[in-house]
């Protein structure tokens, strides 16, 4: 009991400690629902690497559950890796062509309503400009509507010859992209969708849910429902806490005074998932290849957003002015 009341105590004095306010809780209507089945069919294709052009990784090589979601390493090995996590070596028999220059991000509640930007540089984003309301890299724009961001960006990683199509010549998958064939009857996305439904299972769970013409849309809606519903992660102590009041240990209940008091690490960290959702220039260095191919001066630098929105020193500066105010 003694123990229990100095929790309490101390989970008061942190709260009178805090300079910003704490989020609201997190509910269920921060998340869009999904029938089990279409659920349960996502789980599969997310296991499966008939999704990759030669058939040998699967979504959930980079994001293992036990892995955090991630596959545990600074730069992942996609095409051309054998194995899992840390363990995952090149093949000698099919070695990479290159590393992915950035790690593979979590997914742990991705799926929730608020994300409307995905990945490091925010090259998927809803916006009313953009057809569909999903502005996409050049070249891979939407054929169909679709319901979220999450689900736009799984189209992606299946095209990368790094990640999961593999190298031209390997595979018709990866020929089609290698020629810059994506859309239309013959494109990428097609020859994918075609490969799935000429699986009967596969085919039947689809039209089961009043699918009859598969289309990439289709699959990736599957895959970010189970996304969206398997790794949505709010059951923490914090979340507890904010939810009905359970107490804090007192180690947590003064980290979390420093969170949103002195650190001042909410005022990036903000609202019920601890994001602001913004873009951020955090002062440190480049680590790895980097992302660009404009020129081979800057062929390793990664210029993260400004690369997406043409504006590098216009975002950085605001990056900058809003690191510079969290402090």
């Amino acid at each position: 009991m003694r123990g229990a009341l100095t929790a309490v105590f101390i989970g008061f004095l942190a709260q009178a400690a805090m300079a910003d306010p704490l989020p609201a809780p997190v509910t269920d209507a921060d998340f869009p629902s999904f029938p089990m089945e279409q659920i349960l069919l996502g789980r599969d294709l997310f296991f499966d690497p008939i999704l990759s052009g030669n058939r040998n990784i699967a979504c959930a090589t980079c994001h293992h559950p036990t892995l955090g979601t991630s596959d545990g390493m600074s730069l992942s090995i996609g095409e051309g890796g054998l194995g899992l996590g840390s363990r995952r070596i090149a093949s000698e028999g099919n070695r990479p062509h290159a590393r992915i220059p950035r790690n593979a991000p979590a997914l742990f509640n991705i799926g929730a309503r608020e994300f409307t930007v995905m990945f490091h540089d925010g090259r998927v984003e809803r916006s009313e400009s953009a057809m569909f309301g999903i502005r996409m890299p050049e070249g891979r724009t939407l054929e169909k509507p679709m319901p979220s961001a999450l689900a736009a960006q799984a189209m992606l990683p299946i095209l990368s010859a790094d990640e999961m199509s593999g190298q031209a010549g390997e595979n018709d998958v990866a020929s089609a992209v290698d020629a810059g064939r994506i859309h239309g009857s013959d494109g990428a996305w097609a020859i994918l969708a075609a490969r799935i439904a000429a699986i009967p299972a596969y085919r039947d769970r689809f039209a089961a849910q009043g699918v009859q013409d598969l289309h990439i849309t289709d699959i990736a809606q599957a895959l970010a429902a189970f996304i969206t519903t398997e790794f949505r992660a709010t059951d923490s102590p914090f979340d507890r806490y904010l939810r009905d009041g359970t107490p804090l240990l007192p180690a947590q209940a003064a980290g979390m005074a420093l969170f949103y008091g002195k650190a001042r690490c909410s005022t990036c960290h903000s609202g019920p998932f601890q994001t602001d959702h913004g873009f951020h220039a955090i002062g440190m260095p480049q680590f790895g290849p980097g992302k660009n191919t404009d020129s081979a001066y800057a062929r390793y630098a990664d210029l993260g957003r400004g690369k997406v929105t043409g504006v590098p020193r216009i975002s950085t500066a605001f990056a900058r002015l809003r690191c510079a105010m969290s402090r």
